[in-house]
């Protein structure tokens, strides 16, 4: 019964949603570390019901959009279910949207319901607000604006089908102009079995949740797929800082997390390569007996973790091959995965045990086909496009751009660009729209040459691109490293030319003769990021840095 239900009858959220509270019914379903919001599957589903019935006398009916404008939390996926499941249609919205984002997205994508919560409610304008039926307040479920006048009780609800739209996700990307993603519930369901091939979960697992719930994929393999396995989600009321992070671990003990490479990043070069420099012991260790020393780290990671993490997966950009040589040397219980919000979202995996190198993102997902188009001879490198059912319906009220990606048949075009070994797995190189065609004809991806720039110490992060004809590279370095409020223009300087200098070597010596950098530029500020931590590379284009011009005199 139960591999039955997971493979050829888990098609629409409303069949996840009778099948989990049904079985799971007594079991915990979710809440926040720290207590708050605590729900088991059945108070879950009477919620769920409750919210339902009320949007219903108020007129809002299958196929009407509700928005969810939120920090994570145990009553998203409530506001988001108690839509869904009855046939409405969801709309997500990324947190670090801007007013004018949100205004933007409320407006294309016709909603008239919004839950938000109280931190976010200054994002909701005053236009919008007017143009809502219901305003609901997400974390109490008080409805903030309603009209007496719509309450006739009109609100039909019905149980989707699998080719039924069950939500629309806005993603700018990294290239600019938002475009709302129309998923299915069919895309939605297939992603769920998907995640319970790539790595089995069940209702002794505890999933902490610290990734946005608008972006697919913290939507669907964390929030979704815990509620598929009957397992227990936990919540942080604030920002996952370190901080704040390092105690809930320890008081959660997660057995599954979602991640981006940047987290994982940060923890590599900010606690891990410090403590090994700053040991006499662990830096001889390194040098004499590393198998002992990966050991020992990785031990001391799995614990800072809480102990019981048995899958951690990063997804959602590409990962330093630095750093994952480091967690497959640690024995560290992570896998990769490849997808985008169009196929929401897995493409490929890895599974944790799989023979991991550095790099790779695996085979095709579970029913994903993948072909490489328009291969270059040289290089072996291809466009990634996929068919199955996880590929979007489209772009919502926009055909001109679902036509550019998604062909006749079902192939959707990627623009990712990666090359594929004998065994079936994938390596991405990179973007097809981030690509420099170099003096030779040849093709160089930028993000290769980012990954042995923010290798080098001293760098937090790069953008690398094409000016005037050369390579050049926007690099942001550690604070401690370049002090922009440092005292001595001279000294600064000095500094920040020794900087450049480092990195054209290193990189220059590294990389083939197309992909030397011809110039660096050094940032004051962070790059601006995407919801998965990628750098908007479109805001960036003839930026030529934040360092001053040194005085002549």
């Amino acid at each position: 019964m139960k591999n039955r239900f997971r493979e050829n009858n888990c098609t629409t959220l409303r069949r996840l949603y009778d099948y989990s509270t049904a079985k799971y019914a007594d079991r915990p379903c979710s809440r926040f570390v720290d207590g708050g919001q605590e729900y088991t599957y059945q108070t879950f589903r009477e919620a769920c019901d409750r919210l339902s019935v009320r949007m219903s006398r108020f007129g809002i009916k299958a196929g009407d959009k509700v928005a969810i404008l939120s920090q994570n939390m145990p009553n998203w996926t409530v506001a988001f279910l108690a839509a869904t499941a009855f046939g409405r249609i969801a709309i997500p919205i990324l947190t670090d949207c801007t007013e004018n984002e949100v205004t933007n997205i409320l407006t294309h994508s016709e909603s008239s319901v919004i839950f938000i919560s109280k931190r976010l409610r200054s994002k909701l304008s005053q236009e919008c607000y007017d143009r809502m039926k219901l305003v609901i307040d997400i974390e109490t479920f008080a409805f903030i604006k309603m009209s007496k006048d719509d309450f006739e009780c009109d609100g039909w609800v019905k149980d989707p089908q699998p080719d039924d739209l069950a939500a629309i996700l806005y993603t700018s990307g990294t290239t600019g102009k938002a475009k709302g993603v129309m998923l299915s519930h069919r895309n939605i369901a297939h992603n769920l079995v998907a995640s319970y091939k790539a790595q089995p979960c069940d209702k002794r697992d505890r999933f902490l949740s610290i990734l946005p719930m608008a972006h697919a994929y913290e939507l669907s393999v964390s929030c979704l797929y815990s509620f598929y396995a009957g397992a227990c989600s936990y919540y942080i009321k604030k920002p996952p800082t370190p901080s704040i992070l390092l105690p809930a671990m320890k008081k959660v003990r997660p057995t599954i997390m979602c991640a981006v490479p940047l987290i994982m990043e940060k923890i590599y070069r900010s606690s891990v390569v410090p403590t090994i420099k700053g040991s006499r012991v662990l830096d001889w260790m390194s040098k004499k007996t590393p198998h002992i020393l990966y050991w020992f780290v990785g031990l001391r990671l799995k614990k800072t973790f809480g102990g019981k993490l048995r899958f951690f997966g990063i997804g959602g950009a590409k990962v330093d091959p630095v750093v994952e040589d480091f967690l497959i040397k640690s024995k560290f219980p992570y896998a990769v995965g490849y997808g985008l919000t169009e196929c929401a979202p897995l493409v490929c995996n890895l599974m944790v045990g799989m023979g991991r190198k550095p790099g790779s993102i695996g085979p095709a997902s579970w029913k994903v086909e993948i072909r490489l188009d328009n291969v270059d001879p040289a290089t072996g490198a291809g466009e990634i496009v996929c068919r199955g059912d996880n590929v979007m319906l489209g772009y919502y009220k926009d055909p001109e751009r679902t036509l550019q990606v998604l062909d006749e048949e079902g192939w959707f075009h990627t623009s990712d660009v990666a090359s594929m070994t004998p065994d079936g797995r994938y390596w991405i190189k990179g973007r097809l729209n981030n690509t420099i065609v170099g003096p030779s004809g040849e093709n160089i991806y930028p993000e290769e040459i980012e990954m042995v720039i923010n290798d080098i110490d001293g760098v937090e992060e790069s953008l690398v691109m094409e000016r005037d004809g050369k390579l050049v590279a926007l690099v942001k370095f550690d604070d401690n490293v370049l002090d922009w409020n440092q005292a001595g223009e001279d000294r600064f300087f000095d500094n920040l030319q020794r900087l450049k200098n480092s990195i054209l070597e290193r990189v220059n010596k590294t990389v083939g003769k197309g992909a030397r950098i011809g110039e660096v530029d050094a940032m004051k500020d962070e790059f601006e990021k995407t919801a998965t931590r990628k750098i908007r590379r479109f805001k960036y284009r003839d930026h030529h840095g934040d360092e001053p011009e040194k005085n002549p005199s």
